[in-house]
Order: structure tokens, then C-alpha cells, then sequence
């Protein structure tokens, strides 16, 4: 039995998409990244830390159960682009990606009776420049303010980036052939 600790909706969907079949958990636990905390340490801990909150509280040792957790940010000049807090802060960090490559970076950790796996995915996004209408505009449609680096590649904001390199799902939220990847390597 598959668990997915996380209450994101784009994690779902893609696991559903990808013909898994799963119930889901969400993990609560502090997001803070630590001082000077590398963005992929930052990453996956988190998912190592939710998939065994989700283990620990509902699992004991069940030797069926598998929790997935995942943790996804944005990265420029090492600097983490989380969840925006309000609309200023949306604003802030589009006009931090505007014109420039950055980086999503997703980390995923299975934890099963037998161990924990953990790994990451990076994918480059490129975004075009956008003024400040177009950022405005954007907000006021209310979608990047659930997403980290406040904008969703399979939303609105598609127009804007004219190329990645590497993961596509990475970019949605979750690197569906690295969890494929882990599920099939895990023991049964």
C-alpha cells in the first residue's frame, strides 16, 4: 500500500496520471530551511522528514506500507523561492525569475519497513522577461500563490517559459520516473 504524505494537489494528479494507486497522508511538520542549508539538502530532508512523520503515525511496522514524501523549490543564485507569503512577495519573486534560468528541485524519500531511499530531481527553467503588468495580471489570477517560486509551468504562467532541461513534472511538482524509479527498487 502506497501513502503519499503530502496534501498537494499536483502530487495526486500526476500519481493518478501515472496509474498509481495510493491513498494520501499529509505530513505536518516544520518547513524551515536551516542557516546556509543547501537547496537539495534543503529539499530532502523535507521529504525524508514527512514520508516518516506519515510512517511513524500510521505505519508501526506494516511491511506493506510505503510513504512517499516530496518537497519541491525554486532556486536562483542559492537563494530558496518557497510558497509566496502574500501578493508582494509573489511579485518579488517573478521579478527575481524574470529573464533569467533558475532552478526547481524536487526531492522525493520512499520509507518502507526495510529503509528510507531518498533522491532528488533539478530541472532548469528558463523564463522570459515580464513586465509589470504581466505580473500584476498574474497575480490577480490568484495562481501562483500556492507554488513555490509563485508560478505553475502548467498554468498561465506556460507563456513565459520557452524551454526547460531536464524533468517536465519536476517543474508541476513531482518527478514521476525518479518515484517510479524508487517504487520499483524498494523491497517488498
Amino acid at each position: 500500500m502506497l501513502i503519499l504524505a503530502s496534501a498537494s494537489p499536483r502530487r495526486r494528479e500526476l500519481l493518478t496520471q501515472a496509474g498509481f494507486e495510493f491513498s494520501v497522508q499529509p505530513a505536518d511538520i516544520p518547513e524551515d530551511p536551516f542557516r546556509d542549508e543547501d537547496p537539495i539538502a534543503y529539499v530532502t530532508r523535507l521529504a525524508r522528514e514527512k514520508a516518516e512523520a506519515v510512517y511513524a503515525q500510521r505505519c508501526g511496522s506494516d511491511a506493506t506500507v510505503q510513504v512517499l514524501g516530496a518537497d519541491t523549490t525554486v532556486t536562483l543564485d542559492n537563494q530558496l523561492l518557497g510558497k509566496p507569503e502574500n501578493a508582494e512577495d509573489a511579485a518579488r519573486m517573478l521579478r527575481v525569475l524574470s529573464g533569467r534560468t533558475h532552478r526547481v528541485i524536487t526531492g522525493v524519500s520512499l520509507v518502507t519497513a526495510a529503509r528510507t531511499q531518498v533522491a532528488a530531481e533539478v530541472t532548469a527553467v528558463q523564463f522570459l522577461s515580464l513586465s509589470e503588468e504581466e505580473i500584476r495580471h498574474y497575480i490577480a489570477t490568484g495562481e501562483p500563490m500556492d507554488k513555490a517560486g509563485a508560478y505553475a509551468i502548467q498554468g498561465y504562467a506556460a507563456r513565459w517559459i520557452p524551454r526547460i532541461h531536464g524533468c517536465y513534472f519536476n517543474v508541476v511538482g513531482l518527478p514521476i520516473s525518479l518515484v517510479s524509479t524508487l517504487l520499483e527498487c524498494a523491497p517488498r
